[in-house]
């Protein structure tokens, strides 16, 4: 055999004395004799299928890259001038289409002086190497397409001869580290050239084993892998230009089963490989695997990328872009998919994920609309075991950066929101890109919280339930109700699996990283079809991905109208229940839990009722209420069922019944730990406000935040006091930051505190045993601001809240509340928006009657209604709707209605509060409209009919 340079010279000095016509000629008879040994020996359809990829690789790079050749006049290269600009996709596309049409196939610029052509990593870590002495067998522009045989993919009629030993000098993947990078990078710039570092970057980012062991933690003095691999080598060129290239292919081939069982071997699978394969194993296929499992070297991968961002993004990015793709979409999302216990079981598969998510590409637009989706779609594959490591990993990164890449995802979800064209069938739950964003999402919302200010751990600091029992007071009558084993006074709170794997829950945040009201994405709440997704997630199967499974994603609004189809169908439910019971056992029909109340006598008459029916069948409690005041004619279709509440809310909480006691600097309520009520009345207050929530009304109540993070079983600590007691929490602030050693003699504070009941008793509580001789100290004051804020939150109203709780828990307890809702968000639900923005109301306001937007009463009228005062509007609100409080979402979801009714007349305007229409005259003038209108809405109270 003819050695590399003798052959080069050779070829070099035929062809140039070739015509272009002889040289066509020759080149159609050797693709014709090489197509008709195509059918003999058949192809495996995994070798056929890269052999392919290795095709298109090179036809991708011969696009962006070239041949090297000046002369070349091949217009599918980029070195004959004819190929224009194409970003990645674009290189990518039409290197599909030149393999499908066989085009012509250029070989790379100095293979004739026998160094080594470009190289190529596949999915499975094999590099394809055009060496001289193929160059030397076939005219340089002579199409290398014939070398797959497509035909022959579905029915091989024969076996495959036996592959050639491993060759002595073929290397595994290059592992990329700091100084191999820096070196490549310098190499170019000084050439002008980066095709060397395109090569790199393709090797590595393309290629699993590769990243995996990239960048990685060494001990001084201990060879890098990268480096014991570089000295092979030369070696290896030199062995794989004595090869023919038949030889050459079938090396290739014994090369992908090697790899295959060396990463197999990593993961301690070495069962699955085949003894021939085990055999064939050289020295260089265990150098990756020689390498212990170890921790990647973070400072070194973000020093890396600053070094390569320094170049022209031009000359790598589309490289880089694409290796990405390849890597995410060929290789670790198959890999996951079919045998994903396996590959989980590699060490250092995390590594992989941490580099590429540390990319500082990873937020432009290119990487969204091509990367992205792929990486979500691969990490949201990943077991939580590893999810957590990441989640882990994005929780040292800082705010600015994390806040990045959540915006990057909103956009990869809006993108595909306004892309992608739904229908019945395929529905937004189907999208997989949107749903596997929102997945990876949920990683850095445990991450902003895992990384900002904690409170204390709820996993940690839930209290016993036998010792919570053993402090109940025995006169609560409603301690029997439980049934089937079930306080309902102390359910714990959901819990979420990658919550528990990171050992953190969501009450746990104070401050996060990036607020968790920046999660919501508004319009994909906009455009989700709450029924079908509130089916999916009733249904729990996993077939169906719901987005109620990730409320944090979903703005309050569309949680509280998921909400409101679980309370439906229960109430509906419980009406099927009573209608069967009358017809099977002839048992009363009652459909709705029924209450007949006076206005005058609301309180009285409202819980003595709610506690029979606690008592008998709390089951009635999950009925649709209908409420009727006695002596007045007003049908409930939810407008007199808001009067009630308000009555009744303003009742509790008068003074006069020393059941809550209000706080004159932050005018919030409290439990009065003093009170001389039963438990049995905090239950059926508890009741009404579960009622509340159950049939969509919003409540006036005003309870510091610390009561729904309670709601929520989360106890309240020291933090939660600055908006319970302003002053109080200055003051403990101020002892917390006092640094002196002589904090005794200053403050004179002891482990007794002091506080005063409603009446002005004063009282005293030691904290600890003995408290009244314990000085507080440098050494004991945080402990003396949690112990007293326990006592003031938790302990001192332990009794009050238990019974509050459980009557809430009576209503709610089969609700999706605790799931769907954090603290903040359920006193939103409860208590409604006290944001007042009356031009959404006027743009989202329908009209009926002959009214228009246009028709100069209603123009008058909304004159009338901005330049109203706030407690005014509040007023006009209670009139039309029967709430003076915004629902969740704003006053746009309100969906007002005005109605004419009739000419210009005397009568005052009215309303039909169950569907919030307001009933209004014609009236001549705005004067005339503005005097009626004020009376109805300052003197309005009662129901009749009209």
């Amino acid at each position: 055999m003819n050695s590399p340079e003798e052959t080069g010279d050779a070829a070099g000095a035929e062809e140039g004395t070739r015509s272009e016509s002889v040289r066509d000629e020759e080149i159609d008879d050797s693709c014709s004799e090489q197509d008709r040994n195509m059918a003999w020996p058949p192809q495996d359809e995994g070798n056929v299928k890269r052999a392919a990829k290795q095709l298109i690789e090179k036809y991708y790079f011969q696009l962006t890259d070239g041949c090297g050749n000046s002369s070349c006049n091949n217009p599918d290269c980029a070195s004959s001038g004819q190929v224009g600009p194409l970003s990645s996709n674009e290189a990518a596309g039409k290197a599909l289409q030149l393999f499908a049409s066989r085009a012509r196939l250029c070989e790379v610029e100095g293979a004739k002086g026998g160094a080594p052509a470009r190289q190529s990593v596949t999915g499975s870590g094999m590099r394809d190497s055009d060496t001289a002495s193929s160059t030397a067998q076939l005219p340089q522009t002579c199409s290398l397409v014939q070398d797959v045989d497509m035909a022959g993919v579905s029915t091989p009629t024969s076996a495959m001869p036996p592959l050639s030993p491993h060759p002595e000098g073929v290397n595994l993947p290059t592992a990329l580290t700091e100084e191999t990078l820096a070196r490549t990078i310098s190499e170019c710039r000084s050439s002008n050239n980066y095709a060397k570092l395109r090569r790199l970057l393709w090797e590595v980012f393309s290629n699993e084993n590769a990243l995996r062991h990239s960048f990685l933690q060494r001990s001084d003095g201990t060879e890098k892998p990268n480096e014991m691999i570089d000295k092979n080598t030369d070696k290896a060129a030199e062995n794989a230009g004595a090869q023919s290239k038949e030889e050459l292919r079938a090396q290739e081939g014994d090369l992908d089963k090697d790899l295959d069982c060396a990463e197999d071997i990593s993961a301690d699978e070495s069962a699955a490989c085949s003894e021939e394969c085990k055999d064939d194993q050289g020295k260089n296929n265990l150098v990756m695997n020689d390498v212990k499992p170890s921790a990647l070297d973070i400072g070194e991968v973000r020093r890396s990328y600053a070094a390569l961002f320094e170049c022209p993004e031009a000359e790598f990015g589309s490289t880089l872009m694409y290796a990405i793709e390849q890597l995410l979409s060929d290789s670790l999302s198959i890999q996951l998919r079919v045998r994903r216990d396996a590959f989980t079981a590699i060490a250092n598969n995390i590594n992989i994920f941490i580099i590429l998510l540390e990319s500082p590409a990873l937020n432009t637009t290119d990487f969204i609309e091509s990367a992205m989706p792929k990486m979500c779609r691969t990490i949201s594959q990943l077991p939580e075991k590893d999810q957590a490591l990441l989640t882990q990993h994005l929780a040292t990164w800082e705010a600015p950066r994390l806040r990045h890449l959540l915006e990057s995802l909103h956009q990869l979800i809006t993108i595909k929101l306004l892309t992608t064209e739904f229908s019945r069938d395929f529905t937004i739950n189907d999208e997989d890109s949107i749903t596997s964003a929102t997945q990876v999402m949920k990683l850095l919302f445990y991450a902003s919280i895992l990384g900002g200010q904690l409170d204390t751990p709820l996993l940690r600091d839930l209290p016993v339930e036998e010792s919570l029992l053993e402090n109940v007071a025995q006169d609560d009558p409603f301690l029997g109700v439980s049934g089937a084993g079930k306080d309902w006074a102390s359910r714990p709170p959901p819990k979420d699996s990658l919550g528990s794997e990171l050992g953190i829950h969501v009450l746990d945040a104070r401050i996060p990283l990036v607020p968790l009201s920046e999660f919501y994405d508004d319009f994909l709440s906009d455009q989700l079809e709450m029924d079908r997704d509130f089916a999916y997630y009733k249904a729990g199967s996993g077939d169906k991905f719901s987005f109620l499974s990730y409320p944090f994603i979903l703005t309050p609004a569309t949680k509280a109208l998921g909400l409101y189809y679980d309370n439906r169908i229960r109430m509906y439910s419980e009406r099927r229940i009573s209608i069967y019971q009358q017809v099977m056992e002839g048992m009363p029909t009652n459909p709705y839990l029924k209450l007949r109340v006076r206005r005058e006598r609301i309180i009285d008459d409202a819980l003595v009722e709610l506690e029979m029916v606690a008592l008998e069948n709390p089951g009635d409690l999950k009925k649709q209420l209908f409420v009727e005041f006695e002596g007045e004619q007003g049908i409930d279709e939810g407008g007199v069922s808001k009067e009630f509440f308000q009555l009744i809310v303003e009742q509790i909480f008068n003074p006069d019944y020393a059941m809550f006691c209000i706080n004159n600097e932050t005018q919030t309520f409290w439990f009065n730990p003093n009170c001389f009520e039963s438990d049995a009345q905090f239950t059926l207050v508890g009741i009404v406000l579960g009622l509340a929530i159950y049939n969509n009304v919003i409540l006036d109540v005003h309870f510091p935040p610390v009561m729904y993070k309670k709601l929520c079983s989360k106890p309240g600590s020291f933090h939660d006091l600055r908006e319970w007691n302003t002053t109080l929490y200055r003051s403990l602030v101020e002892l917390l930051e006092y640094e002196g050693e002589d904090m005794e003699e200053v403050f004179m504070q002891t482990f007794r505190v002091g506080y005063q009941d409603v009446f002005g008793t004063s009282l005293t509580h030691d904290l600890k045993s003995g408290g009244d001789n314990i000085l507080v100290s440098q050494a004991s004051k945080h402990e003396f601001v949690e112990l007293y804020a326990d006592f003031l939150l938790n302990k001192m109203v332990e009794r009050q809240f238990r019974a509050f709780r459980r009557g809430f828990n009576m209503v709610t307890d089969d609700s999706p509340l605790s799931n769907l809702f954090r603290p903040e968000e359920l006193e939103l639900l409860i208590c409604g928006s006290q944001h007042y923005d009356f031009m959404e109301l006027m743009k989202s306001t329908e009209y009926d009657g002959g009214y228009t937007s246009e028709t100069a009463i209603i123009q008058a009228f909304w004159e009338l209604v901005h330049e109203m005062t706030t407690e005014d509007k509040k007023r006009l609100l209670q009139f039309t709707t029967g709430s003076a409080r915004v629902p969740v979402g704003g006053l746009a979801r309100l969906k007002l209605i005005i109605a004419r009714h009739g000419p210009d007349s005397d009568r005052l305007p009215t309303a039909h509060t169950c569907f919030n229409v307001l009933l209004l005259p014609e009236y001549s003038s705005k004067d005339k409209l503005k005097d009626r209108l004020y009376k109805a809405i300052k003197y309005s109270q009662g129901f009749g009919m009209l």
